[in-house]
Parts: C-alpha cells; structure tokens; sequence
C-alpha cells in the first residue's frame, strides 16, 4: 500500500506515463530540480529559518497512546488514524480516541493503516495478524471467523485492493495473499531467484494485477502470475515506494525518484545521498510538490523550485496531506500538523536575530519598518523588504525595561516609546542618535498607563495619579506635575488609558470612568453604566465611531455621544475581557484574554469573526498589535507571530458531525444507519460524537430526537438519553463554529420497545377489564345504596312508630286517671283555683305532647320545658313526698342544643313511681345537664329512692319499664343511622338510689 494517494496524486496532471516521459524529456526542468537538490543542505540554513512556519505538535500530553508513531492515515470521514507502538488512535482535531490490543487489536504495534472500499480501516501489526475497525467496532479473529484465515506469519509490507474489491496482501517473506472476503489464495515462488520477497501489487487500465518485488516483475493471468523478464523494482525499502493508477509505480532507490510501469523505468531526478542514506521514510507527492521525509526533519520542493525544510533534527518517518490541505508529520516525536497555507502562522524570534522572544509592543513606520519594543532598554527595527534588524539600545534599561507602547507621528517622522517608568521620542531616520527622554523637574517618579499624541503637538499621560496633558511645542518634554492646572492640564484619579481622536479631542478612562476634554477645553463626564468601568483601550473608525475596549464588559462603539451598538460573547467575542484593538478599514480587530476576533462592518449587519486556528500562539499571550492591509502582527512573549490578513468570508464551511459511539448499559452498539432496536429495560443510551475540524476547537453541537422537536444546543460531547417513552426515535446531531452556520445533520435511528405492559394490545385488555370492572363495582354500589336507603327508610319507619308508642306510654292511663282525680278532688273540695291549675297544667302537657309527636329532634329549651310541665303535675299529686331540682350548665345555648325527642320522660317517670314512690318518706330527683367536650351533652338523672336492682328483686315477675325499653329501641334504631352513638348508662347508686346516665354527640 504504502501511503496510497490515487485521488490526490497526479505526477503531472493526468497520470499516465507517456505524460511523464514527456515531462522528463524537459531537460531543463530536470537540470533546475537537480541542481535545488544538491545544493539543498548547503543554502538551507541560510533561508529556511529567514521565517519559522508555526507547526501544531501533539503527543502523549495531547492524548496520544504513544510518542513513537509509525504511520498516518485519513479516512473517507475526515478522521487522522495515527499507528503507534501502544496502539492505534483517531484524531478528529480535538480528541484522540485510542485503541488497544483491550479493544480488540491483535497487537499495540501497528505499522500501516489502509482503508478500503467499504470503509473498513485495516491495521498492520507487528506481529503480522490483521484486524480492521467498522462501525465503531475493532474486528479481529476471535470476532470476525474469517480473519482467522489472515494470519500470515510474516510481517505486511503492503496492502492493495483492486477494482473487484479483493485485498493483496504484500509481506516481507517469499509469499503473497489475495483475500476475497471469504476464503484466503496463497501465492508462492518455487524459483529461487524470482521470489515474492517484499512484493508491491499494482493494477493496470484493463484490470490486469501486477506484482512489483525484489526480485522479478509478474503480472496475474488466467489464474497464475506469469513471469516477464523486466527488472526488478529496487526500492530503498518498502516506504519508499507508492502505487498510482493504471500500473504507474514511483519509487526512490539509491539515484532518486523513479517512475515505473510494467517494463518501462525513468528516473524523474537525482536526490542527493546525504538524504536518501538517512533512513528515508515514506515520501508525497501531490501535482508537482514532492515531500520527503528522513531522521534529519522534513524536505519540501514545490512547483517554483522553493526548497523549505521542516523539523530540522526530528526523526520523521512519513508526511500526509490531509483534504483541507493541511500537511501531517510523523515522527518518533509525537505527530506535527503544518496548517494550510493561508492558516499558516509564522514567527520572527531571537533565532532570526531579534534582540529577544519576549516582544511587548509592535508598530509600523512610514518606511514599511516594523518596530519592535523588547525588555531591557531595547528597540529593533525589522526592514520588511531586506529582513535586515536594527538594534536600538537605550541607556537606562532599567527605567526601560519593557517597551510596552510605541507610537508613530507620521507628520514629523518621530517615534514615541514608553514603559511603564519612562517616555521617550527618537527619530525613525536615525533614531540611535536623536533620543530624547521625558522628565519630571522635581524627579518626581511617574508610572506610566498609557500615552496619546494630538494632531497638535500635545501629549497626553495616563498615569497611576491621573491624566497629564503637556504641549510639546513650547514646553518639550521637560515638566512639573505640580504646576499643571487642575481639570485643564492635569486630571486626578488613576487613568487608565488616553486617546486624542482626529478633532484634537482628549478622551480618557480613570477609575471614576469615561470623559472627554474637547479642543476648547469643556469637560464632559459620561454616566452611562457600562462607562463607568474600565476601559483598556480606545481607537477611533474612519467615520468618528469611538471604539472602547472594556475589562469585562465587551466591546463598546460610540457616535453622537451615545452607544451604538456593544459586541460581547453572546455576539460571537471570545471573551469580554478585551485587552487591544486595532481598526483597518472597516475591521476592528480585538484581542481579548482568551483569543482573537475580528469585527467586520462592512455589510448592514455586523459580523464577528473568531482566528481559532491562531489560539495555540494568539489565545492569551498578545501584549500587542499592528494590522497592515496584507498582514496581521501580534507582539507576544514567544516572538512576533503574524499571518495573511484575508478578506472576511461570511461563513466558512461547517464542520461534519460524525457520531464516534453509541453505548447502551455496558455494551457498544454500531455506529451504522442501520436501525436500532432496544428492548425496554434498556431505556437509558449514550451517543459520543464529535466534529471533524483541525482548526477550530470551539465547536457547538445540537441535537433532537425527532424531526418536529426543538433543537438542543450543547458544547459537550457526550449526550445521555435516560427515561425515555417506547416510540420510534431519529436522533439527529450537527455542528458549527464561530465562524460558520449550522451543518447538514447526521442521524441514527433507533426504537425503544414498549414493555409488555405498555402495548396497545395489553392497554386494549386492561381497559375493556377497567370498565367491567368499574361497572361492577358502580352495580355493587349502586344496589347497596338501595338497600342503605331502604334500611334507613324502615329504620326510620320503624322510629316514627317507636316514637308514636312512646307517646302513648307517655300518656299512660294510670297518669291520666290520677291527674283526673286531682281535678275531682279538688272540685269536691271546692278549691277550684288548683283545680284550674292543674287542668290547665295537663291541658299544656297534652299539647306539648301533641307538638314533639311530629319532631324527631326537639331544642332543649322545648324538652325542660316539657319536663317542667310533667314534674309539676306529678308535683301536685305527691306533695311533698317528691321534690326535683333541675341544673343546667350556663355555657350551654338551650335553644341551639338538640336531642331526640321523647328521650328523657319515661326515665324520670320511672324514678319516680318505681324509685322514690315504694319509700314512705318519699325522695328527691335531680336533673343535671352539662356540657363534655369529648362526650357532647350529658344528662344524669339521680333520685335517692330504693334503687333499681332492689325495685327488681322487690317485684314477683320479672319487669321492665315499656318506656325504658321503647326510648332505648329508638336510640339503637338512631344509632344506626347517625355517625356518632347515642350511649345511656343505667345503674344503681350503692345500697339505693339510681343515677340514669345519657351522652348525647352535639350536632
């Protein structure tokens, strides 16, 4: 295989090697290639390093399995396969996801790495076994049964597939495979001097097989290889050596670069023995750029016969170009990545001949020179067009030790630089000898923020005391802070920056915030919020727009005295803390403390653009900037760093989102389009993705689920999907970067299974027992309704005839006759005032009686009422063997307390004719209501007569009160209808008398 670049390659444009001859017959070309190559080595160190080419080096601290690499491929998805001798490893530019010989791999050291056709990645190993990696998944022959034929006992030096999609296997040993996917065919050669030692397989125009060893030239016919008499192939080993379409082969042996096909053999031009005898590695070439790689770096001849060398020193063994251009080494050192050209940093440091790394200011004269402010009391100015550096030494380095601004007046050619200490002007067409240093007259020391010059003449300070504005035409740079006018010429409180605009304007920043002093002297502060923070620098647009760099707030643009717009990193900044800014045209760009950004005004809509390409040098080690029309320079502390300033593209193109690995529990699923189905427990899925991108490391995602949801946006790379619904899902993922729009969305579908449980079949069922099962359960209710009411109705039924009972025992005869008696009696008597009492008496009882007939709850005001009526009859009769007392509790409302009806009557009747009437001095009733907070309404009622157990046991038959028995059947009957019960307590009080004992609930 060795590094097989068919599509990339064309050796010249068209390949076919009638072309080839015919350049090569171009005897000039050839001398002109030769002779760069002799003198290669010689003018190398004396051109190559005039600008060193920032190359992105990786290794173990990146991510790497290993230091050691051996090789490098890019698959058809854009991935960078690096084989080393601790595994293999794929790099999408921001992650190296590492595989070993745990995930699958037959051996950690793999030599080569080839893809085929179907996108498989097969693995060399060491040890000779193959393996090859699909769908996120690391075949091998435990795993794949037909890879347990592929195990060759021999080292693979070389892999092709031809057109019909069989694999050639190439080895070290005197034997070669064809592998169809099912079944293994071994070549060998019975003929000493013609073995298949190191055999390289090639594929001609009519799909004929060509095999290219040590030792003979073959090609496959009618199932055998046919001998031919061409001379053998010589490589200097088997990275030496590349097959291109229709049978071309090129190839370096101890002369240099050869093309070959079939028996026809040209030398394309000579290479110098000092770099074919130092190991050569495996070489590219891509149209006419020839690559070459040895223990000595990296060799590049291009098109214009331009010779530049990379990693010098550096044992590299192999160079790929990827499809964004970008050039890849590999090295025992780890792997570097050279950007494509226009991304392509460069730097000017101490080996170029600088005075220093460390450069904190940069500028350009009208000379096209730059000027570079350094440490130390030292200035150098770089010729553009010679490259030639002057050095500019002051004397007091210590006041000058670190040149952080320096400033161009391009009217008078004067160059002004300051430190942090001091302030000096020199001339820049000589400016070693007209050094002029400013001076405070009481040598009063002065730090230094930060310094503006007006177009008149004048110069403006900021200082850790304030603002000092000195007129350099009358008064030079000799001064008395002292003697400036307070708010004229000086201006207390710590400044922070100054900057006179084109209308001779002063503007400053201190810690009470932003002001101006305008060319006639009037002072405007601004009260603006964000003003009123710091602000780090100000520059001024073509068109008056005043530009703020704040220390956290973003940028700010100022017209009119308002603010006309603010950028921050919700408009795309890399941070709102901007250190710097520099305008060109309608560009601002902005150096911030976690990279660079350029704002480009010169559409109806602002748009900010992100160098992320830059933030391995640039993202926070800038100490200052200049922007040219054709080049950007950055002062930092590793050199001067700078690169092509190209137009502004609106968008650049959106990374490709590309799904690494999707895990379920433990186990990894492939990575195919295929459907997944997943069974119910299984409702918990990881996705691991990623972009392939080598420039820019910030890169959002977004993701969804289904094709009408809402778009989630996330940095991360890893989503988990927990607690999901059984339904089908489409989980769609893409990309962008600062600087593109959203890309085309890449997807997996997948379907959870619904549980048992969850099926409509299931749901179908449980509803259709759901519904029996309520009607049932309203049926069952229904009918025990009916049959409570109809209790309830004979309950009721059954009370009103206890009740009406009740009545009757109320109106027993045997107190109707002795009431009518007293009435005779006392008309015999001629007393008709008590007889008109006591028939006035009964008349109320027998209406009283008529009234709570028709009530089952009568108030107790009605029931004593009654009582008293009843009481005072028997009263009349007895005289004065009876007495009563009735006793109510003052806390109860007798007219808002109800109790049933007819309840208490038969009870004191019966205390009174069984209890005091059998003693012959009679006795005494009390009646006590009082109020229990537990127990509701309690009604004792005491008399000191015989007692009820001795009433009992005085009468011959067996009896019982038929009121006492009728009011207890009505309270039973009532319990059963009302919540809380009725409870009365009969019992005899020691030797005699008996206490009757009824709790009431209150309602």
């Amino acid at each position: 295989m060795q590094f097989h670049v068919e599509e990339q390659v064309s050796l010249p444009k068209k390949l076919n090697y009638i072309q080839i001859i015919e350049v090569i017959n171009k005897k000039n070309r050839l001398h002109l290639l030769f002779l760069c190559l002799t003198v290669f080595l010689s003018v190398f160190s004396t051109s190559a390093y005039a600008q060193s080419a920032y190359i992105q080096h990786y290794t173990t601290k990146d991510g790497l399995p290993s230091n050691n690499c051996y090789y490098t491929l890019q698959d058809s998805k854009g991935y960078i396969w690096i084989g080393t001798d601790a595994g293999v490893c794929r790099f999408d530019g921001n992650r190296f996801e590492n595989f070993s010989i745990d995930d699958g791999l037959p051996d950690n050291q793999i030599i080569q790495i080839k893809e085929d056709k179907k996108g498989r990645i097969w693995f060399v190993a060491f040890n000779g076994e193959m393996s090859y990696f699909q769908d996120g998944k690391i075949y091998n022959s435990f795993n794949d049964k037909n890879l347990k034929l592929l195990k060759f006992n021999a080292v693979v030096i070389s892999i092709f597939e031809d057109t019909q999609g069989r694999i050639w296997f190439g080895t070290n040993k005197n034997i070669l495979f064809r592998f169809d996917g099912t079944s293994l065919t071994t070549y060998t050669s019975d003929d000493f001097s013609n073995q298949l030692i190191s055999a390289h397989i090639n594929e001609d125009a009519k799909g004929r097989i060509w095999v290219y060893s040590e030792h003979c030239i073959r090609y496959f016919e009618n199932g055998v290889f046919k001998r031919t008499s061409y001379p053998p192939l010589t490589p200097l080993s088997y990275k030496t050596i590349t097959n291109l379409k229709n049978n071309l082969n090129l190839y370096i042996d101890k002369t240099g670069l050869n093309a070959q096909s079939g028996g026809d053999k040209q030398l394309l031009f000579k290479i110098p023995p000092s770099i074919i005898n130092d190991n050569l590695g495996y070489f590219y070439i891509h149209n006419t750029d020839l690559w070459l790689s040895n223990n000595e770096g990296v060799y590049h001849l291009d098109d214009r016969q331009k010779i530049t060398t990379y990693l010098k020193g550096i044992p590299t063994v192999q160079v790929l170009k990827d499809t964004e251009s970008n050039t890849w080494f590999t090295t025992s050192n780890g792997i570097y990545m050279l950007p494509r050209e226009e991304n392509r940093m460069y730097t000017v440091d101490k080996s170029f001949g600088v005075t220093g790394n460390s450069i904190k200011s940069v500028t350009k004269d009208q000379k096209n020179n730059l000027w570079l402010g350094l440490d130390y009391g030292h200035i150098d100015v770089l010729n553009k067009r010679t490259m030639h550096v002057q050095h500019i030494d002051l004397q007091d380095k210590k006041t000058f030790n670190g040149i952080k601004k320096l400033l161009i007046d391009s009217a008078s050619g004067s160059v002004y630089f300051a430190s942090d200490y001091g302030l000096g002007i020199t001339n820049s067409a000589n400016p070693q000898k007209n050094i002029r240093y400013l001076r405070e007259a009481n040598h009063s020391i002065f730090v230094i923020k930060d310094f503006s010059i007006s177009p008149t003449g004048k110069l403006a300070l900021a200082l850790s005391a304030g603002v000092a504005v000195l007129n350099l035409k009358n008064k030079g740079l000799d001064f008395c802070i002292s003697a400036l006018k307070e708010n004229h010429e000086f201006f207390s409180n710590r400044a922070y920056c100054t900057y006179y605009d084109r209308q001779d304007n002063l503007w400053f920043s201190n810690i009470n915030g932003f002001s101006k002093v305008s060319a006639s002297g009037s002072f405007t502060y601004y009260k603006n919020e964000l003003l009123t923070r710091r602000i780090n620098d100000i520059q001024q647009q073509q068109d008056g727009t005043l530009v703020l760099a704040t220390d956290g707030y973003g940028l700010i643009l100022i017209r009119g005295e308002r603010i006309i717009h603010r950028f921050t990193q919700k408009q795309g900044l890399s941070s709102n803390i901007c250190k710097k800014i520099f305008i060109r045209n309608n560009h601002i760009w902005v150096v911030t403390n976690n990279g660079l950004n350029r704002i480009c005004l010169d559409g109806s809509t602002p748009l900010v653009e992100a160098f992320e390409y830059t933030n391995p040098l640039l993202k926070n080690d800038v100490n200052d900037l200049y922007i040219d029309k054709d080049t950007a320079y950055f002062a930092t502390n590793k050199g001067l760093v700078f690169f092509h300033n190209r137009p502004h593209h609106d968008f650049s193109e959106a990374p490709k989102a590309l799904i690494s690995a999707i895990v379920v529990g433990q186990v990894k699923l492939s990575t195919k389009n295929d459907p997944i189905v997943l069974a119910p427990s299984n409702n918990k899925i990881n996705f691991y993705y990623g972009a392939i991108d080598f420039q820019n490391q910030d890169i959002s995602y977004r993701y969804r689920l289904k094709s009408n949801d809402v778009w989630t946006e996330t940095k991360n790379r890893r989503i988990e999907l927990s607690s999901l619904e059984p339904g089908k899902y489409s989980f769609e993922l893409c990309a962008k970067t600062n600087n593109s729009s959203w890309g085309i969305p890449t997807s997996i579908d997948f379907e959870l299974k619904a549980r048992f449980w969850q099926s409509y079949w299931f749901l179908l069922i449980l509803f259709v027992i759901a519904g029996f099962t309520f009607y049932w359960i309203a049926v069952v209710v229904t009918k025990r309704q009916k049959n409570k009411e109809q209790q309830e109705l004979l309950l009721r039924n059954k009370i009103l005839m206890l009740e009406q009972r009740a009545l009757q025992a109320m109106m027993n005869p045997h107190f109707v006759f002795n009431v009518m008696n007293s009435i005779q009696h006392y008309i015999n008597t001629k007393d008709t005032s008590s007889a008109n009492k006591v028939l006035t008496g009964f008349a109320k009882l027998i209406r009283k009686n008529l009234e709570i007939c028709t009530k089952s709850f009568i108030s107790l005001e009605e029931e004593l009422e009654y009582l008293e009526l009843y009481l005072s009859l028997e009263k009349k009769r007895f005289g004065d063997k009876l007495s009563y007392r009735i006793q109510v509790d003052p806390l109860i409302d007798k007219d808002e307390t109800f109790i049933p009806s007819m309840l208490l009557q038969p009870y004191i009747e019966n205390a009174i004719w069984h209890g005091i009437m059998p003693m012959d001095n009679g006795g005494e009733l009390k009646i006590i209501i009082e109020r229990e907070e537990e127990l509701g309404l309690t009604i004792s009622i005491i008399d000191n007569g015989i007692g009820i157990n001795n009433s009992l046991k005085n009468k011959r038959t067996e009896h019982v009160s038929k009121g006492m028995s009728l009011t207890q059947e009505r309270v039973n009957l009532l319990n059963k209808i009302e919540a809380n019960p009725i409870q009365i307590l009969v019992r005899q009080n020691g030797i005699s008398g008996t206490s009757v004992v009824i709790s009431i609930p209150l309602h």
